[in-house]
């Protein structure tokens, strides 16, 4: 039988379940990719494991989320999570070494390997030939401890890319035209794995881009195939050794397909506020910018610098604009020096900051009040910016250098200037310094784990109750992000080791009444939520899920989920519903009392069941997608309380 290349990758590691799209299977993890916005928790639920030392081939923890140091909070936390790598055998990639993704696909991502990130992005490095896969922190702690990943069977996606890229259409275009078509939920319950002779145009890099944000499409995954290329971009690594190469077999077929020709792309543009909200870029020329962004892991290569450097070399970007330049990793920085383009950047008026997340996430860089802002991220999420009111736009880094020139969005064909010829260099810099190795295991036993004052224990969770009548404390509607649940940014993520004080931000974005709201539910029983259509998109910080649930939250009915928020939901004891009946959601209001009786049996024995609005004499119907496993997780009132059940057993 023939297999497409994401069944050839999922076929090689599977240990648990069948193949067959919806149901759940288990994965074994090679490789797993931590940041530290999400790291520290990660590292407390190690210890709490008692882990002796980490069971993958390899493991890495990046610092590039929390580099603004204006107190002690992210500092202390940067060494307890040096020292928690240290203890537990991990690598280690300190602050100013860059992004994780492209550092991780420089240093250590190989074909044909899987890969678990806390970091929704960690599919960037699908580029490489990898099944690779954003999730919550609790599920990268259980691979690092050696255990299986569970995730529902994908459907796999074949996009057959084809035709010329014309000048001033690179790989940011081809992802945002995929987004044009099927918005932020095409990918759910999918891996998208490209193929076709248009593949001969992309650089790994160009992959890398494509890749990163099939995260925005909901994608479970993104897949490349291992070729010549990738071949190519391992030995410039010093690399050459890790490469085999991969393809699907002939005759492959795919579950759903679709093609792009690039012949017919033109410069794109995703306007406020979601990654799919994408027009030509033509349609918004003339709209006035603040500020103009390039960077991220969305665009992290030597081209998209370079290419920008190239645009406004010689020139002066226009009165009043903020032309910021996030580096995204050190190595990559150190060639942009030596080819002349951070001096071409600087002269033109750009600011440079260190290598790595910085604005994208909210952590500098924040647009003005009022203002538009024009980047190269991959996010445009209410807020996410930094700036709570914000408006962002996300485009290729030749529209965001031209429209820097003009202060207003300017479509780059029109420029009056030939396409720039970007040259890589001809003797990349190598920085094996970028990742610290792991100790030896003798010298690790004895590292002990340094705990700044900001760091707080994880509270227990009690079991899942057999009856509930709760409040539904908010309702919402479609596409909530995981940024509108907890934001990011420099005000909220250094309290990401300190469940109490980061609580404080819970769904601020939406009704800043909830933390207070939700405190005076968590002794009462606790409360419930409502939303519409792919509920949780974005992030996979585990704090969205975690947060509410220390504020209260025991259900969340919705039309649908994303899939790591969802499985984040599980992983705290939060039971996630969906409607049976979607026109039942116009039914339900926020101040409605949930009513439920003999829910442990409901749960455990059927998919299906009601729930009843107290005082208004109606039932809701409700459903749940948990596997046996899930809800064994559940009835327990989440996984560390399932992982502690299942040591005393053992033990």
């Amino acid at each position: 039988m023939s297999l497409n290349l994401t069944q050839k990758l999922i076929k090689d590691h599977l240990v648990a379940g069948d193949m067959v799209p919806g149901e759940e299977i288990g994965l074994k993890m090679d490789q797993t990719l931590t940041q530290d916005a999400t790291g520290t928790l990660i590292m407390l639920e190690l210890e709490a494991m008692e882990l002796d030392r980490a069971r993958t081939e390899a493991s890495a923890q990046y610092v590039d989320h929390n580099l603004i140091q204006e107190d002690n909070k992210n500092p202390d936390d940067h060494l307890f999570l040096q020292s928690a790598t240290q203890r537990f055998g991990l690598f280690y990639s300190r602050p100013g070494n860059g992004v994780s993704h492209p550092v991780h696909m420089q240093r250590l991502a190989k074909p044909g390997k899987t890969l678990l990130g806390s970091d929704s992005h960690t599919c960037a490095n699908g580029c490489m030939g990898m099944l690779a896969m954003g999730a919550g922190g609790i599920d990268v702690a259980l691979a690092i401890a050696g255990e299986p990943f569970y995730v529902k069977m994908p459907k796999v996606w074949g996009i057959r890319l084809s035709g010329k890229l014309p000048d001033w259409v690179s790989a940011k275009d081809i992802i945002l035209e995929l987004l044009r078509r099927y918005d932020v939920k095409g990918g759910v319950g999918k891996v998208i794995e490209y193929y076709g002779p248009g593949l001969h145009q992309l650089s790994a890099m160009d992959r890398h881009v494509i890749a990163n944000m099939g995260a925005e499409l909901g994608a479970t995954g993104t897949v490349f195939p291992s070729d010549k290329e990738i071949k190519r971009f391992l030995k410039e690594q010093g690399r050459e050794d890790d490469w085999i190469e991969l393809t699907a077999d002939k005759g492959a077929s795919y579950d759903l397909e679709d093609e792009i020709d690039f012949t017919s792309l033109e410069p794109l543009i995703a306007k406020p506020s979601s990654p799919g909200n994408v027009v030509p870029v033509h349609e918004l020329i003339d709209t006035p910018i603040y500020q103009s962004y390039i960077g991220s892991s969305a665009n992290p290569g030597f081209r998209d610098f370079a290419v920008a450097a190239e645009i406004v070399k010689d020139k002066q970007i226009a009165e009043g604009v903020s032309f910021d330049i996030n580096p995204t990793s050190r190595q990559m920085l150190q060639d942009l020096v030596k080819e002349g383009h951070i001096a071409n950047l600087l002269q033109a008026g750009a600011r440079l900051h260190q290598a790595g997340c910085n604005g994208c996430i909210g952590m500098g860089q924040a647009p003005a009040f009022g203002r538009n802002s024009i980047r190269t991220t991959p996010r445009n999420f209410p807020g996410r910016s930094g700036t709570r009111e914000d408006s962002v736009f996300l485009c290729s880094p030749e529209t965001a250098a031209a429209s820097a020139l003009n202060g207003k969005i300017t479509d780059p064909r029109t420029l009056g200037m030939n396409y720039p010829a970007v040259k890589l260099p001809k003797q990349p810099t190598v920085d094996e310094h970028l990742l610290e190795e792991p100790l030896p295991y003798d010298e690790a036993k004895s590292i002990r784990l340094q705990k700044g004052p900001n760091i707080a224990s994880i509270p227990k969770m009690d079991e899942m109750p057999d009856e509930i009548e709760i409040p539904i404390l908010l309702k919402m509607g479609n596409n909530i992000s995981t940024d509108e649940i907890l934001a990011g940014g420099a005000r909220v993520l250094p309290y990401r080791s300190n469940l109490p004080e980061i609580s404080r931000f819970t769904f601020e974005i939406i009704d800043e009444t909830y933390y207070e709201r939700g405190k005076e539910t968590v002794d009462k029983g606790g409360h419930a939520i409502v939303g519409g259509f792919n509920y949780g998109q974005g992030s996979s910080r585990e704090h969205a899920a975690l947060a509410p649930r220390y504020l209260g939250l025991r259900v969340a009915i919705v039309k649908d989920f994303a899939r790591i928020h969802w499985q984040n939901l599980v992983n705290f004891g939060v039971l996630p519903l969906t409607f049976v009946n979607e026109e039942d959601y116009d039914l339900l209001q926020q101040g409605d009392v949930l009513k439920a009786t003999d829910l442990r049996r409901k749960v455990k024995e059927g998919k299906h069941f009601n729930i009843e609005v107290k005082g208004k004499k109606q039932q809701i119907k409700v459903k749940h997608t948990l596997s046996e496993r899930q809800i064994d997780i559940m009835l327990k009132g989440g996984i560390i309380n399932w992982v502690k059940d299942r040591s005393v057993k053992q033990g």
